[in-house]
């Protein structure tokens, strides 16, 4: 069989077809389907979105009510589930980590069966189960690390509004409902990153949602892929104030040291989420919108004048980590809160892959010493 050498971290490189969506990275462009992401997130909601990415349509009024109907009652907790929840908090690694293990047990308990084994309708129902269940199990996680009680969900209100209710234990203001909400659908699906192609290789196994999604969750909590929301605000706390922004970029920058919140592996252009986030951040006003702004301004600023022809602007993260704080959000949420999203593309992409009854197998080059070396004998 020959091989192909591909770059490093694979980049560049098309391992599939999709028809789920794309990032054009060059035009600071990217669409699930057929249509705009940020498009969507500024006129549908997070279960119109979820709907397409499922069924490949927007759906009617009828279809919307009947998908709600169903998803629904989704979000509560089985009581094998629900009773391990404090074991995994006391671990005291957080929501995330705790979110692995859950959803393991949710799989078990569930009967997720291998994708495989398995038909359409079936392997659809598996991951409505995982999705509508992963808020509830971030927020109880969440609360119970604090010593709280867990929430439980509403039947009557939306996914968003739903989520920060179970964090908080109050209904959420409608205006800040709707900005988690944006954000959510916004961080939906990215093309194939790190945790999507995860989801997917095990999904070419042929192994059951919960597996799937467990991979997908252990990537996602690497901080140069989801976790970089709190850093991004890690950063403007250590800023601090506006004079000294220059001569800290400087210092970091001169340093070669990254800057959370900017720079992306696909775009060339300025993100189109953080662009979304910074007009919801600046309409709800306050210091740290203000703020975040002069330092997305100065970054670009000074890394014209220290890196010439270096393009590097603001991605998700940096405007996702205001926008968060200003909905009252806890920081140790950001990512967790990220993965309420990206769990509908893993899903979407799971379903796509479940497909195709090919294994993903790459090989790789060795680099060792050259063998057979004699094996030496003990002693």
């Amino acid at each position: 069989m020959s091989t192909i050498t591909a770059p490093r971290g694979l980049a560049g490189v098309v391992v599939t077809d999709t028809e789920l969506g794309d990032v054009r990275g060059r035009e600071g462009f990217y669409h699930y389907r057929q249509y705009s992401a940020v498009e969507l997130a500024h006129l549908r909601t997070f279960e119109d979105v979820w709907y397409l990415m499922v069924h490949g349509e927007l759906p009617d009024a009828t279809q919307r009510a009947a998908f709600t109907a169903r998803t629904v009652p989704l979000r509560r907790l089985p009581d094998a589930v629900r009773e391990v929840l404090p074991a995994l908090s006391r671990a005291g690694a957080g929501p995330l980590a705790g979110l692995r293990t859950a959803l393991s047990l949710l799989g078990a308990e569930a009967d997720f069966r291998p994708v495989y084994d398995i038909g359409t309708d079936r392997r659809v129902a598996d991951t409505l189960a995982a999705c509508a269940v992963v808020p509830t199990l971030l927020a109880a996680l969440h609360r119970i690390g604090r010593g709280l009680e867990p929430v439980e969900p509403r039947d009557d209100l939306p996914a968003a509004a739903n989520y920060l209710y179970m964090i908080s234990g109050e209904e959420p203001d409608p205006d800040r409902a709707r900005a988690v909400e944006q954000y959510l659908v916004s961080t939906i699906d990215h093309g194939f990153n790190a945790s999507t192609f995860t989801a997917r290789v095990i999904a070419s196994t042929g192994a059951d949602v919960a597996a799937c999604l467990v991979g997908a969750v252990g990537a996602l909590s690497g901080p140069l892929h989801g976790g970089a929301p709190s850093r991004a605000l890690d950063t403007l706390d250590a800023i601090g104030t506006p004079e000294r922004i220059d001569p800290w970029i400087r210092e970091k920058v001169l340093a070669g040291e990254r800057i959370m919140g900017f720079g992306h592996p696909v775009y060339r252009t300025e993100d189109p989420r953080s662009r979304m986030l910074r007009d919801i951040a600046l309409r709800f006003g306050g210091p740290l919108a203000g703020f975040a702004v002069q330092v997305e301004e100065r970054v670009e600023a000074l890394l014209a004048e220290l890196k010439p022809g270096r393009e590097l602007h603001t991605n998700v993260e940096f405007y996702a980590g205001v926008v968060m704080e200003q909905c009252g959000l806890p920081r140790s949420m950001f990512t967790p809160t990220f993965c309420v999203a990206r769990v509908i593309g893993w899903s979407a992409n799971i379903l796509e892959q479940a497909a195709d009854s090919k294994i993903i197998r790459p090989a790789a080059r060795y680099v060792g010493p050259p063998p057979p070396q004699p094996v030496p004998a003990v002693g």
